[in-house]
């Protein structure tokens, strides 16, 4: 029995069920998603008494100010979750200990100025500026693509090749950043799809022995993603706002480019590209949209165009549309496992265990509205 199971968990990836490696990783993402969990509630009350909140907009579809401050517990646990791991090292990260740090140090600076414009509100220039940063800290620390390693395109001089590898990453880094921001419009979206891509992109990075690193930032990031969503599911109680949006758009952005330090770029960015189509294809048609009607600066002109704006005008249910959001996502992320190469049965224990994780946490987000509704009409 052992052995079949043992046999089992190598077919998807696992090379030793019980060994540390594996543990460390289910370690960091159960971290990361207790933490959040339980860690929301106290920010939401503390958000509440500071007025910490969004007021209803044209973009937004809340009716009442509504705490912004789930971004800040996302980054907590997500932070919690990777500093447990690394104390526990079980596994060789000293080659890319430095774009590691990188990747968290841009994260931090994502998610403060992402929350000082939730709460002050910034300008799109200084934003921007402030994207562009984060996506040069990568480049100078060795994480960028290389344009010759990009499959089905020519290859080009290297006196080329460096600065079109550098302005292909901050477009794919900024790009990302914005289109996960721009997908924050309904309850669960983001949430979702956000634990979707960063649950796929870890079970297509641990087929590589090299990708490690990147396997226990996903599991935080991962973690963070369902421990929030229980919170943020249709009736939401609290929002991630910018703060949250960034985060996860800038980290799986910066993850995916963990993969180009010693496989190719094709490899690496073929399946977070896949993974990630959902708010990659939502942010070009919105901007290709705004630019058609005449407005200059797409990104400073929010609207109700999106994907998740149309569909909850189809559906008239949240719920509805994050679960479609959510199905879209996961169907990518499958296409992008299958491209990938990944085992057919892992392929189909990933689809389970994030099915059953979202049914989990959407199941007790309903109930616990349920029962909050009888408490007050009791």
């Amino acid at each position: 029995m052992f052995d079949a199971v043992a046999t089992f968990a190598r077919s998807v990836g696992i090379a030793d069920l019980f060994g540390r490696g594996f543990l460390s990783v289910l370690l960091t993402f159960l971290t990361a998603a207790a933490f959040t969990w339980r860690f929301i509630p106290g920010v939401r009350d503390f958000a509440i008494r500071v007025g910490w909140a969004d007021l209803p907009n044209e973009r937004r579809l809340n009716k009442e100010p509504l705490p912004n401050a789930g971004g800040l517990a996302i980054f907590a646990g997500f932070i919690v979750s990777v500093v447990v791991a690394w104390a526990l090292r079980p596994i060789i990260i000293q080659d890319v200990q430095i774009q590691v740090l990188a990747i968290l140090l841009g994260a931090t600076i994502m998610v403060l100025t992402g929350f000082i414009d939730d709460q002050f509100g910034l300008s799109p220039v200084f934003r921007l500026a402030v994207q562009l940063l984060g996506a040069v800290l990568l480049i100078v620390n060795g994480l960028h693509i290389d344009f010759n390693s990009i499959p089905f395109l020519p290859t080009v001089p290297e006196a080329v090749n460096q600065p079109l590898g550098i302005a292909l990453t901050i477009l794919w880094v900024v790009g990302l950043t914005n289109a996960m921001n721009l997908l924050d419009g309904v309850d669960g979206v983001v949430g979702g799809v956000s634990f979707v891509s960063a649950v796929v992109l870890l079970v297509s990075a641990a087929q590589f022995p090299d990708r490690a690193a990147a396997v226990i930032l996903l599991a935080g990031l991962a973690g963070a993603a369902l421990g929030y969503l229980r919170h943020n599911y249709n009736p939401s109680r609290i929002i991630m706002g910018d703060a949250g949006a960034t985060l996860f758009g800038y980290t799986l952005a910066a993850v995916s480019l963990l993969g180009t330090l010693k496989f190719s770029v094709g490899a690496s960015l073929l399946v977070p590209l896949l993974v990630m189509a959902l708010p990659i294809l939502d942010t070009t048609q919105v901007v290709l949209g705004r630019l058609a009607r005449g407005i200059r600066n797409p990104l400073g002109h929010p609207d109700k165009t999106h994907l998740h704006h149309r569909l909850l005008a189809a559906t008239g249910k949240a719920r509805r549309t994050a679960q479609i959001l959510w199905a879209v996502a996961l169907i990518c992320g499958v296409i992008g496992m299958v491209v990938q190469g990944v085992p057919g049965a892992a392929i189909v224990v990933t689809v389970l265990v994030l099915l059953l994780c979202l049914w989990f946490v959407a199941y007790r987000r309903v109930r616990a509205a349920e029962q909050e509704k009888r408490a007050e009409l009791n």
